[in-house]
């Protein structure tokens, strides 16, 4: 028989609460019983000092027991001198409360201290014993082989003549009634207590457990591939953050799944190109419509290494995303390489008549760790992109900084610029700006997101923005060689 989470906590919590009641209930009956014990042992110490009192002024009139154990009226006088009577205005106590009215008839009687409140009769004597200094018994009731529960010394000059016991404490009557009472309403508190347990543990198990249930539904919709799930809870405690990253993760599988067939479009769109313009080639060439000629094979070449540098873009970037990217770790002079990247397109620059701007790249050696065939290739990533989509005539800016601890690669180029809500997704793969950044400039869309792919495993960043310029700016940050983490 299988048990859901809802029954095992409910269980949980309740066990827990009557273990907690069930302790709770014996510590209050310890408690209670050892309370009442220290009551009336205290009660019974305060009666046998006043009774010590007493006999201790009798014996120093008589210098001896014999008038106790001769004499039943001194017995009874001495045993009753430990309550008090209430006194009349006039001084006299009233005949109904002497000492002879409120005594038994058989005072030397055992009397049994657990007997109830009706077998005891009201204003009976309790047990009483009165023993001499080698504590034999003078008169009074008999006791236990283990001798008194309480005794007080008569003295007289420092001397224990006597002593007045008791041969246990006088449990019973009211005091029993009372005990008892005490004892049956903790237990009915406890029982109480465990009904309320109970009663929160059903709520709270299903307060506690609405929220997983409707999180294992939406969990299990989404492994279906429904990306479109999300809970809301209004809670602000551990749940409600594992609600809201379930949210974030669904959000994330949501996009990463739109890109995802959104990059099977774009791919099988950018390779579609290449393969129909092969095709048509071939059929031209085939049906005899054009002649095998070096410029015929120029254009079939052309075509196949675009299509070539496309898989080889995809490859780069599919490695890149496993983790299985080749990259060498060592010093790379970052502004030598720079220098000459900016060299090897000097020629392409003119031929554009862009003012290329190279002030801001400092002469002296400015040090990264890195792949320095990586890095030339975000350059030429780079100053391809600006080359290509900047208008003829224009002008591009290129620095070099080390701001802190990091090398800031700023690269600026003028007009056409691209719209703001574009900018976060220039690094996108296969994405183009529409209008003047478009693949009529042959393109291919991969060129900045490998650029970001190789910046990220060299633990930096980068970012687009708009350019003073009125083009586009970028930024490559990277760490500097020692202070690489």
């Amino acid at each position: 028989m299988r048990f859901g989470i809802t029954s095992k906590l409910f269980a949980t919590i309740l066990v827990t609460n009557v273990a907690i009641a069930v302790a709770f209930g014996a510590a209050m009956q310890y408690s209670v019983n050892r309370g009442f014990r220290d009551y009336v042992e205290e009660r019974e110490m305060r009666r046998l000092q006043q009774l010590a009192a007493a006999f201790t002024i009798a014996y120093a009139q008589h210098r001896n027991w014999d008038f106790v154990r001769e004499s039943e009226d001194e017995w009874r006088r001495l045993r009753g001198s430990d309550r008090p009577t209430r006194v009349r205005r006039g001084g006299d106590p009233p005949a109904s409360l002497s000492a002879p009215n409120r005594l038994p008839a058989r005072p030397d009687d055992p009397v049994d201290p657990r007997r109830s409140d009706g077998e005891r009769q009201r204003g009976a004597p309790l047990p009483l014993t009165l023993l001499d200094a080698q504590r034999k018994i003078v008169r009074g009731s008999a006791l236990r082989p283990s001798g008194p529960a309480l005794s007080v010394p008569v003295m007289i000059d420092g001397v224990a003549v006597g002593f007045v016991a008791v041969p246990e404490l006088p449990y019973g009557g009211d005091d029993d009634l009372f005990l008892q009472q005490q004892l049956r309403m903790s237990w009915i508190i406890g029982g109480v207590a465990i009904l309320l347990a109970a009663g929160v543990s059903v709520l709270l198990a299903r307060g506690f457990l609405a929220p997983i249930r409707r999180l294992a539904r939406a969990t299990h919709r989404l492994a279906a591939g429904d990306y479109a799930q999300r809970i809301s809870v209004g809670r602000r405690d551990e749940l409600g953050q594992l609600v809201d990253d379930f949210n974030a993760m669904a959000a994330t599988l949501e996009q990463a799944e739109t890109a995802r067939r959104s990059f099977l479009a774009d791919v099988s769109h950018e390779l579609r190109t290449p393969l129909a313009i092969l095709r048509g080639e071939l059929e031209a060439l085939q049906d005899g419509v054009r002649s095998l000629t070096p410029e015929a094979l120029k254009s079939l070449q052309a075509e196949v290494g675009a299509l070539a540098a496309l898989v080889d873009d995809l490859h780069e970037l599919a490695d890149a995303d496993v983790g299985r990217a080749q990259y060498e770790r060592r010093d790379v002079d970052i502004a030598g390489l720079l220098r000459a990247t900016l060299y090897a397109f000097r020629e392409r620059f003119a031929a554009r008549a862009l003012d290329v701007d190279t002030s801001g790249v400092p002469a002296e050696r400015v040090v990264v760790v890195g792949d320095a065939r990586r890095l030339t290739q975000l350059f030429n990533n780079l100053f391809e992109n600006t080359l290509r989509y900047t208008d003829e005539g224009g002008r591009i800016e290129v620095g070099l900084q080390t701001p802190n601890d990091d090398v800031e690669l700023d690269v600026r180029d003028s007009a056409p610029g691209v719209a703001e809500h574009l900018l976060p997704r220039l690094f996108e793969r296969l994405f183009r700006v529409e209008a003047s950044r478009n693949r009529a400039l042959g393109g291919r869309g991969l060129g900045l997101a490998l650029c970001r792919s190789i910046v990220e495993m060299h633990g930096g960043d980068i970012r687009a923005s708009a350019s003073a310029l009125g083009g586009l700016r970028i930024v490559v940050r990277l760490p500097r060689a020692g202070c690489v983490a």
